[in-house]
């Protein structure tokens, strides 16, 4: 055997080791938190409002809440992001605004999330006056997520070959035409993951939503309400010490959220890359 295979096997070794590593971490996660959790959790656990600070009752209006402020941060930020992806790509031709853009995207995909908490409080609480809201929670959210579904889309719209393109521009399309029909639909696996990854980010953020769309016990009736996610319940729950079951519970009940969702996410973009 020569050193080049060698080489070879020892890197396949490294790579296959962290590999598993990832997994084992995930696993040991997931069993860690589901065997603390699942055996406080019933169907009251899902339907009844929290008592006594959370350290009875269910989570009924969390639920509520995590999916108000999520659905706020997708239908603003998926739209935003999935139409400055298609500029990015389509239109953009290395220009130095283009790669202003760029290096602002990235810079905001590194920024801590208190710091997008501390912004969404200065701005959309105080200065626009929306107060501590699944509105100002959402608007938060969706500033947090837009790096994410640009670049994930971007890349996704990169992959679809240029014969294509030019295949449809030479029967007699439109540059947008193109876009709409063909680009788009053979993009849509790549784009619908970066949307997920930017909804479980959304479910599983604390920072920023506790200082934008507060802590309130009560389910929100309007975006207009503030309402506390059940990332937040989870924190305060712990930090004030009031019920590690009911954390342990909540956390149950956070991680088949967001495994449901990815499950659900990976079987779609199967589908749709099926029928592409």
């Amino acid at each position: 055997m020569n050193s080049k295979n060698i080489s070879q096997r020892a890197a396949f070794l490294v790579l296959k080791t962290a590999s598993m590593a990832t997994v084992a971490v995930l696993a040991i996660i997931v069993l860690y938190i589901m065997s603390n959790g699942l055996k406080h959790i019933n169907p009251a656990f899902f339907t009844q409002k929290p008592v006594s600070m959370g350290r009875e009752g269910g989570i009924a209006p969390f639920i509520k809440s995590t999916i108000y402020v999520t659905s706020v941060a997708l239908a603003i930020a998926a739209p935003v992001g999935i139409g400055s992806a298609v500029y990015l790509a389509e239109y953009s031709r290395g220009l130095t605004p283009v790669r202003i853009i760029r290096f602002c995207t990235e810079t905001l995909a590194g920024i801590p999330s208190i710091i997008f908490g501390l912004f969404g409080f200065v701005f959309f609480v105080i200065f626009l006056k929306l107060g501590w809201s699944v509105l100002s929670g959402g608007l938060t959210l969706a500033c947090m997520i837009l790096p994410t579904i640009i670049r994930t889309s971007e890349e996704a719209i990169k992959t679809v070959p240029m014969p294509y393109r030019e295949g449809s521009m030479a029967l007699g399309a439109t540059k947008w035409q193109t876009i709409v029909k063909v680009v788009l639909p053979g993009s849509i696996p790549g784009i619908t993951t970066g949307v997920i990854l930017g909804t479980g980010r959304a479910i599983g953020e604390t920072a920023a939503v506790i200082l934008t769309a507060g802590s309130s016990l009560r389910a929100p009736v309007s975006v207009t309400d503030p309402g506390r996610t059940m990332s937040i319940h989870l924190y305060v729950l712990t930090m004030e010490g009031i019920s590690n079951e009911k954390a342990f519970a909540t956390a149950a009940v956070l991680i088949m959220f967001i495994l449901g969702i990815n499950f659900a996410a990976n079987k779609t973009v199967k589908l749709m890359r099926r029928q592409v």
